[in-house]
């Protein structure tokens, strides 16, 4: 089959390249206005409860996660000229498109009761403004009276204080939050300037728009570094510019594929598919590494242009067709997720990885059919005096010393089993920025200075319309509010029930003593409450139409999923249950962004964890359909868990977490180890039919034939992978350095400890009952072909005479 295969590519090898370049042109067409995604969706399933209910909550109030907080802590904001920067600020900011509403110290508003209509009237504390400091400071005092502010927009123990801007949804969700943004940081920037106070930024539109950022400037910085360090890894490896040029052309095929496959799927660019190109280079040059080191092999040993190419198609290609298939398989179980970001990135991925194969097998012998034959001093690579002293020495440790290799892999086995369990699944809402940032050190501040910035919302359901202006739901809720307020990490809360202990205070003419839930006042007071108007829009977002539905919204520290989890848990539901449990009419629900990135966490790692078993599975029903013998396929599998182990034990003893970007790591990169295993192994079964399945001989042959292209491979996708490391992200920088360390740990276990279990177990006999499916049947090395193909009718008319 993969003879005729070659006869097929080489003679119609012209044609096939213009398909390619005709394909190729097509994906660009369909990728070249591909978008970047801005909405960082959940990981959680629509389908799931919370998730129910957290739309339920944004279709009943709006949105919970759009707001951008801006910080200072510095007195000379309180003084005169500097407090009217401030209130301009706040002016021009409002007036920026796409912020709904700003909330500051000069814009604050005040309850004011108006005796003679009797109703509250909301009217600015610095509506008129001061003309001088002592006018200031004595309008600040009210300000410091007012509760409702305390602990949300300014920090009396230290006078920090924040402006708030709700960002408009659809703007966030599109490429003009950078716009925004920017418009944002000049008129602060200015007012910094001005007045020499430092600001700092928090919540979840700067946090998102600063990913996205970071996300469009790595996708290009990563795909020249893959680039540019496979090349130079490439002209060590072959001294040639010919093996660097048309790989890296081939290269470029498959990564305007990725842009068209995305356009094809009507997928957006994403945190995770943006790395998809320069991960397919790190990929797609080791399927040049052997077809390239077997040409050249091939050359070596009949000097014939033609039948080299032949030999590259027709006795290698199935293997790396079956090395490119468990690399898709450890992206493609990915696309079976419930989560759409990781569906995603599995289906690009492992589709264009295909892709790679396809591309590569055709590509690479079309190309180098019209090419002039390598010159004998260009296959200097196959010989080098360091690399088979490398092998020489790896072959004696296998015939001498495999016990003792076994010995040792079985220590690194139990030690790295012992990390393993130290292991901690904790991650943060901004876990992928580094502490050094801009994003990170405004959560610090936010934090050090206020509860937090990250939405906590609880929703009150009465059951009945009007219900939320029972007395009975207010004292429940206050006392929830009171409860949930002592946690250290739990702010201040917002809801109807402040609003109305804040209109009592008013009704007393701002008397902070009387900030409270009225007793035997109600009637008067709500007497003022009698066609209020609510030109704030305040009552909307906090409390339904029908008055059935309330909203309670506090604001949490970035704690870490695993504290978050708790503070739900043994925090939050337990008052609730204790306040509202004896009451069966009212439903009291925790939700907002918060809890979805809580359960989403969870979520997300289970999530991998099935993708990995479904790996292992997958790639373990290949080698049984590859090698046809349990034992071969229990020993091929155990040199690619160690890395994994490896990995996982370093994790745990060195303190890195387990979460989605660390978790991602283990299918990834035992899709890709296996590749060894199978080069290796495929090999090794030919050379033991052909030495009269004599195991030590044939271990050696195969050690010294495939373990330069193995560690040539295995070098290109670790300096591939590493320079993820470089990355600000710290999900991308995991990826990079854990996939890195697990190929490498993978190279020595394939090329040591696979050779030392097949000394050991494998008896080299031919078993009659069960036979392999694939690998006997298929010649991958050697010269005994059954056809030939006809080298005359290939020759250009201007190629020299081949020996």
């Amino acid at each position: 089959m993969w003879n005729r295969f070659a006869q097929f590519v080489l003679r119609y090898r012209l044609a096939l390249i213009m398909v390619i370049g005709v394909i190729t042109v097509f994906m660009y067409y369909k990728g070249k206005d591909i978008e970047m995604s801005y909405n960082f969706g959940s990981t959680v399933p629509l389908t799931d409860p919370e998730m129910v209910h957290f739309q339920q909550f944004k279709q009943d109030f709006g949105e919970d996660g759009n707001l951008l907080a801006i910080g200072m802590k510095d007195s000379a904001v309180y003084q005169l000229e500097n407090f009217r920067r401030l209130k301009y600020l706040g002016e021009e900011l409002n007036k920026i498109r796409g912020v709904n509403e700003v909330m500051s110290i000069p814009r604050m508003i005040q309850l004011v009761k108006n005796t003679k209509e009797k109703k509250f009237e909301a009217r600015k504390i610095f509506e008129n403004f001061p003309q001088t400091q002592p006018q200031l400071d004595s309008l600040l005092g009210i300000v410091a009276h007012e509760k409702l502010y305390t602990g949300q927009m300014i920090n009396l123990k230290n006078g920090a204080n924040l402006l708030i801007l709700t960002i408009n949804k659809d703007i966030l969700n599109s490429k003009k939050r950078f716009q925004l943004m920017d418009d944002i940081r000049m008129a602060c920037d200015q007012f910094s300037e001005a007045t020499g106070v430092k600001l700092h930024y928090a919540g979840l539109p700067f946090v998102r728009t600063e990913n996205a950022r970071l996300v469009q400037r790595e996708m290009v910085m990563f795909l020249i570094l893959s680039v540019l360090v496979t090349a130079l890894i490439m002209l060590y490896f072959f001294r040639s510019w010919d093996a660097v040029l048309f790989p890296m052309i081939m290269i470029g095929v498959i990564v305007v594929w990725v842009t068209g496959t995305l356009g094809i799927l009507g997928y957006k660019i994403t945190i995770l598919t943006g790395v998809i190109p320069p991960i397919i280079v790190v990929i797609g040059i080791p399927n040049s590494i052997y077809l390239l080191n077997k040409y050249h092999q091939e050359i070596q040993r009949t000097g014939n242009k033609y039948k080299a190419l032949q030999a590259v198609i027709g006795k290698i290609g199935v293997v790396t067709f079956l090395t490119n298939f468990t690399t898709a398989v450890g992206f493609g179980v990915l696309s079976f997720t419930d989560i759409q970001m990781l569906k995603e990135f599995g289906t690009v991925a492992s589709i264009n990885i295909v892709a790679t194969f396809f591309v590569s097998i055709i590509f690479i012998p079309a190309v180098f059919s019209y090419l002039p034959k390598p010159e004998l001093k260009r296959l200097g690579h196959l010989n080098k005096k360091g690399l088979n002293k490398v092998l020489d020495t790896i072959d004696l440790l296998v015939h001498r010393h495999r016990y003792t290799v076994l010995g040792v892999g079985a220590v690194l086995i139990i030690i790295s089993s012992i990390g393993l369990y130290k292991i901690k699944a904790v991650s943060f809402m901004v876990d992928d920025v580094p502490e050094h940032s801009e994003v990170k050190q405004g959560l610090r501040w936010l934090e050090d200075n206020f509860a937090g910035i990250m939405p906590l919302e609880i929703v009150v359901d009465t059951g009945k319309k009007k219900g939320v202006m029972k007395e009975s739901i207010w004292k429940k809720v206050d006392q929830l509010e009171r409860a949930l307020e002592k946690d250290p990490h739990i702010s201040h809360p917002i809801s109807i029930v402040e609003f109305i202990k804040m209109a009592r205070q008013s009704f007393y003419n701002g008397n902070p003593d009387y900030y409270g839930l009225p007793n035997r006042d109600k009637n008067f007071i709500l007497r003022y409450f009698k066609g209020q108007d609510d030109n704030s829009g305040f009552l909307n977002s906090f409390v339904t139409e029908d008055g059935r539905k309330m909203r309670i919204s506090f604001k949490v520290a970035d704690i870490g999923s695993h504290e978050l989890h708790e503070l739900v848990d043994n925090v939050v539901k337990p008052n609730v249950e204790e306040i509202f449990g004896n009451n069966s009419k009212i439903t009291v629900t925790p939700t907002g962004t918060t809890l979805l990135f809580v359960k989403g966490n969870s979520f997300l790692i289970n999530n991998l964890k099935t993708s990995m078993l479904l790996a292992f599975v997958i790639i373990s029903i290949i080698m049984a359909v590859l090698f046809g013998r349990f034992r071969i396929i229990l020993i091929s599998l155990i040199p690619n868990m160690i890395p994994l182990l490896i990995t996982a034990g370093i994790m745990g003893f060195v303190g890195v977490a387990l979460k989605p970007s660390t978790a991602l790591v283990f299918s990834i990169a035992f899709g890709i180890s296996v590749d060894d295993s199978i080069h290796y192994l495929a090999k090794y079964r030919q050379d033991l039919m052909e030495d009269n399945f004599f195991v030590p001989k044939a271990i050696s042959r195969s050690i010294h034939e495939v373990g330069a292209s193995m560690m040539y491979t295995s070098i290109v996708l670790f300096f591939g992978f590493i320079i993820f490391g470089f990355s600000e992200f710290g999900g991308t920088k995991a990826l990079g350095l854990l996939t890195s360390l697990t190929l490498l740990c993978a190279m020595f276990t394939n090329l040591i400890i696979l050779p030392s279990l097949l000394m050991v177990f494998d008896k080299g006999k031919k078993s009659r009952d069960i036979e392999p499916l694939l690998i006997d049947e298929v010649d991958f090395y050697h010269e005994n072909d059954d056809e030939e193909i006809d080298i005359d009718a290939l020759k250009k008319k201007d190629d020299p005479e081949e020996n």
